[in-house]
């Protein structure tokens, strides 16, 4: 897949309730490193609401399908620091048919693209649940490096997981 299968914008109060059912899919989220909640429409309005009064810390962004503009999931660089040029990145999918196309590499590399080059940031931090393969193969694809264990750092399922911590530098993207 080529990355101008999709484009990135910035979400939107009308992609909330797109969000918000994916925040609802319990076998998505169990994919991720926090706890499944349920989150409400005035929640998400609310979140919405704290985003753009800290738009300077943080980039929060939709995955759209070029040849439709279906926003099918997002990325975020969060806890911007300007001056050790740092952030933390995340992605979700949420899309079922968007899943297994190559889609995430393509927004991964995006999202890089515009860290790096746009915002001249000079590194890209993460963590993982060392079960989620996929995400480390996609993650190591793209550059990012395992920086040691968290051990039982994360509670799902009614049991402890491992995280894995993962960065990139500008100068490590391939």
């Amino acid at each position: 897949m080529s990355d101008n299968t999709i484009f990135l914008r910035e979400i939107e109060r009308g992609d909330l309730p797109t969000i918000n059912a994916w925040r609802a899919d319990k076998a998505l989220v169990s994919l991720l490193g926090g706890a499944f909640r349920y989150v409400g429409a005035e929640i998400d309005n609310k979140w919405f609401d704290s985003y753009l009064g800290s738009r300077a810390g943080n980039v929060r962004l939709a995955v759209c399908l070029a040849s439709t503009q279906e926003v099918v999931g997002v990325t975020y660089l969060l806890g911007i620091d300007w001056v050790n040029r740092c952030a933390e990145f995340s992605i979700q999918i949420g899309a079922q048919t968007a899943r297994g196309r190559g889609i995430g590499e393509a927004a991964t590399r995006q999202t890089l693209e515009h860290a790096f080059g746009d915002l001249n940031l000079n590194r890209i931090s993460l963590t993982v649940l060392a079960s989620n393969a996929r995400a480390i193969a996609l993650y190591e694809k793209v550059g990012f490096r395992a920086e040691g264990l968290l051990r039982q750092a994360a509670f799902k399922g009614g049991r402890y997981l491992d995280v894995i911590p993962m960065a990139i530098l500008a100068d490590d993207r391939r």
